[in-house]
């Protein structure tokens, strides 16, 4: 019996990596995913062949380069064995998209959110509905729907799919697992926001080319200010964290935080800092719940027409941040740094507030400051960090439910 469950575990590790190796590149050939995971031939053609009968994966021909000769066998995933949901909570609205096993887009649509209300109760009904919608739209059964992968800002309990505390709904919490149960059977995983940020863009320098890379920082500026921090691991493995940063205790200055503390890297460098700080608002101001973006562009007009105030609202948010980082820089090393979100069309105020915060570390001083990247685009890295995440899982479900069906 302990034979037998050892050699069922390392065939499903095995199948594991096949479609690891699937995910990463693309559709391929028995010999290239052979040479990528470091099978032997005959495990890779005994895996195929046992996934492709469980309708995980599917043969395809490939044409020759050259006009003579057999066409080339490839394999990839079944685009229907499964689908998943991808929902982002953000402070504006929230957006719904529908997935294919393949990690092909089939639906996508999003829906604004009522400011003047941070009760849940609303957008419980209303989430539930979209995700009734979403499957009707394209007429897949609910049951076809393997994950369900939510990310927001602010603090997770992934164990739980427990949203614990947000920008959007402060301390009033939402329990997915019970909001989907039990009409959804699916999965259910939820993540910080940044956190998918900083996993995708490490994806992204990988496939880029970039050597030895250990880790990667994104730090996301807009109305609330996340980090994630994705490293690679000794054993290969990717791990991805997202520390509370924007709530990080930062200075004594007193200006108070959407969290309910004071001195917070938020309080100064999100959205609402800025503008406290620009029109000379106290510090100890409750903040404003959102700012839209058309008034940050006033500030910053502003700013670079010379307005003193607003100037100096930015180079502070630009601190506060380079402060930060650099006690992340300390923790952890050097590192690339991506600085993402809708407050990256703000960065040539930000920029020098940020260099003079890292300059007061000793490590910046001695080793250099790390390579800073903007990468404006972060609703496409969340989505990528939700697929990537999601269909990983799903691999995993899959290869476990068919050995039990086995």
């Amino acid at each position: 019996m302990l034979v037998k469950s050892s050699t069922e575990l390392v065939r499903q590790q095995n199948s594991a990596l096949v479609l690891a190796s699937l995910r990463r590149h693309g559709p391929l050939a028995h010999t290239d995913i052979s040479h990528h995971t470091g099978l032997a031939s005959a495990t890779v053609s005994a895996i195929t062949a046992e996934l492709e009968k469980a309708e995980v994966l599917e043969r395809r021909e490939q044409q020759a380069s050259a006009s003579r000769g057999r066409p080339r066998v490839i394999f990839g995933q079944r685009r229907d064995a499964g689908y998943l949901v991808t929902v982002r909570i953000s402070s504006d609205a929230v957006q719904y998209s529908l997935a294919d096993y393949g990690g092909t887009l089939i639906d996508r649509f999003e829906e604004a959110r009522n400011h003047a209300d941070s009760s849940t109760q609303p957008f419980a009904d209303a989430f539930v509905a979209a995700l009734d919608r979403l499957a009707e739209r394209s007429q897949i059964a609910r049951e076809r729907v393997l994950v369900v992968s939510i990310s927001s800002k602010g603090l997770v309990d992934p164990a739980h799919a427990l949203l614990v505390w947000s920008p959007v709904f402060g301390e009033r919490q939402v329990d997915f697992a019970a909001l989907l149960s039990p009409r959804w059977r699916a999965k259910i995983l939820i993540s910080n926001e940044t956190l998918l940020v900083a996993h995708a863009m490490a994806l992204r320098m990988e496939k880029a080319g970039a050597e030895n890379l250990q880790a990667v920082a994104a730090l996301s500026l807009g109305h609330s200010i996340g980090l994630g921090i994705a490293r690679r691991e000794r054993s290969g493995e990717l791990t991805v964290t997202a520390p509370n940063f924007g709530h990080m205790l930062n200075s004594s200055d007193g200006k108070l935080c959407r969290c309910g503390s004071q001195g917070c890297i938020e309080a100064s460098a999100g959205f609402y800092g800025i503008l406290r700080t620009a029109f000379e608002v106290p510090p100890d101001t409750i903040p404003a719940k959102f700012v839209p973006l058309a008034e940050m562009d006033k500030i910053a007009l502003r700013a670079r027409q010379g307005h003193r105030m607003s100037e100096y609202a930015f180079r502070q948010a630009g601190l506060a941040l380079g402060q930060g980082l650099s006690r992340m820089v300390s923790l952890y090393d050097n590192m690339p740094i991506a600085i993402t979100g809708p407050g990256t069309r703000y960065y040539d105020l930000i920029q020098r507030g940020i260099e003079e915060g890292l300059a007061q570390s000793q490590q910046i001083r001695l080793f250099g400051a790390p390579p800073i990247s903007v990468v404006p685009e972060e609703a496409t890295l969340v989505l990528e960090g939700h697929l990537d995440r999601a269909l990983a899982e799903m691999d995993h479900d899959i290869i476990a439910a068919k050995a039990v069906g086995d």
